[in-house]
């Protein structure tokens, strides 16, 4: 039984017998409406019948008493209420014909009481008539042979069979309802309770969907968080791996500008101090060889100055040796020079950690790179301040811009500015709009002074020979 309830419970058919009981509901109080009307209309009918029964016998007690009293009187006033009764008496019948010609199984009595009431009607004219034409013996005659009590008598039997005729039917139309409302009671009872059943069942399924609906959000919640954690995570390491990268990346750049610097400058350096000593110790020297030691020399030159680019491009001198404002403002002068840009700096003195300076000044590389690339500029403005305990610095061109919501497959130094500035602590946004421009802009936090101890001084690095 429990398991019974248990899957009627859980079934999908709870909710469409609920409304199967809702509908057997209104139709049995519906068919209960309609057979209680019906039991009720007959029964006005079978009240209206037996009111004009006994009315007809009133009427045929009135017409009678008024047919006496001018027989005993012989004064004509009585005959009004006679004729009256008469007229009455017909109105009546013909009532009372109507109903019982629907009637089989009554048809034949009221058939005997409409022909002893018509003998009744000319027993009565006849004795009048013979009071009106003076004939006291004839009238007195009929009144004295007991033919008009004898037909009263029938009359009132015929019509007491008829009344109790009615009176069956009543008794049987009035059970037929109480029957009915009883039938009709059980039933909305029965219904009513499967119906508090099924909407009970219904409420338990549910809250059993809820529960259920509720139990798998609460898993679902718990595998989010377990994946964003995981996600958090796999981030920090992303962001950590990318930080330990472009770290790894500068370092390896400053040792091969190191190695650059030390190595190929000495011996760019002793090649030339060759040069030197060979032409101070040649005597005469043709013009052939004239040109060919100035040719050999100027070589030189070019591979140092290409030496000395290279180390810039690695790791700039200026930045270490001039700080960021300097190191920008060499920077954009050299980038106005080689693309012939209109280039406006506002720098003004920050204070940054010697890293996030470092990544400062690549942002502003990488932005004028991509500006000299893809922008079709005119003009591009540089901008470094420091406000509220943060630096700002910001990068804006007059170009062609683009759409920052599609993805282009050259935006991978947007995404290494990005990542190296929040590396640092700070972050980046990009606003840009097809054919009005591009804005890079960065926040990093201040690096404030460490009071607990004072760093010495360190030595000024080395600028690369002069040869």
């Amino acid at each position: 039984m429990k398991n019974f309830i248990r899957r009627f419970r859980r079934s999908a058919f709870t909710f469409p017998l609920a409304v199967v009981t809702a509908l057997a509901l209104m139709a049995i109080s519906e068919s209960s409406y309609r057979a209680s009307v019906a039991s009720l209309d007959r029964l006005g009918e079978l009240a209206v019948a037996r009111i004009n029964n006994l009315v007809l016998m009133r009427q045929v007690l009135d017409a009678e008493n008024g047919q006496r009293g001018y027989l005993i009187t012989g004064r004509p006033e009585y005959l009004e209420p006679y004729r009256a009764a008469m007229a009455n008496i017909g109105k009546t019948m013909k009532i009372l014909a109507d109903f019982y010609a629907t009637e089989p199984r009554q048809v034949d009595d009221y058939a005997t009481l409409a022909s002893l009431v018509n003998r009744k009607i000319s027993e009565m004219d006849t004795t009048i008539k013979l009071r009106a034409e003076g004939r006291e013996e004839a009238w007195r005659a009929v009144i004295e042979t007991d033919i008009g009590r004898e037909q009263m008598e029938a009359i009132r039997i015929a019509s007491e069979r008829l009344l109790k005729r009615e009176s069956d039917q009543i008794t049987a139309g009035r059970a037929s309802v109480y029957q009915t409302l009883q039938l009709s009671r059980l039933g909305v009872a029965a219904m009513t309770a499967l119906s508090v059943l099924a909407f009970f069942m219904y409420l338990r399924q549910t809250a059993a969907l809820d529960g259920e609906r509720h139990r798998q959000q609460a898993s679902l919640q718990v595998e989010r968080d377990v994946l964003e954690n995981q996600v958090k995570g796999r981030t920090a390491q992303l962001t950590e791996l990318a930080h330990h990268l472009q770290t790894a990346r500068e370092d390896e750049r400053s040792r091969l500008a190191r190695d650059l610097h030390d190595e190929l400058g000495a011996l760019l350096t002793a090649a030339k101090l060759d040069v030197a000593r060979l032409k101070s110790r040649i005597g005469t020297i043709t013009p052939e060889a004239q040109e060919r030691i100035n040719h050999l020399n100027d070589t030189l030159n070019d591979g140092i100055a290409l030496k000395r680019r290279i180390i810039e491009d690695l790791r700039p001198s200026s930045l270490n040796n001039l700080g960021l404002v300097a190191a920008l403002e060499i920077l954009s002068r050299e980038f106005a020079e080689r693309s012939g840009l209109k280039v406006e700096s506002d720098l003004q003195k920050v204070r940054l950690k010697p890293s996030s300076e470092l990544t400062v000044y690549r942002l502003v590389q990488e932005a004028l790179t991509n500006v000299a690339k893809y922008a079709q500029a005119r003009q591009v403005t540089i901008t470094l301040r420091e406000a509220h305990k943060r630096v700002e610095v910001s990068v804006k061109d007059d170009g062609q811009g683009f759409d920052p919501r599609v993805k282009r497959p050259s935006s991978h130094g947007l995404v290494g500015m990005r990542y190296r500035v929040e590396a640092e602590g700070g972050s980046m946004q990009l606003q840009a709009t097809p054919g009005a421009g591009t804005h890079i802009r960065a926040l990093l936090p201040v690096s404030e002074p460490d009071t607990t101890t004072q760093p010495s001084e360190p030595p000024a690095a080395q600028a690369p020979p002069a040869v």
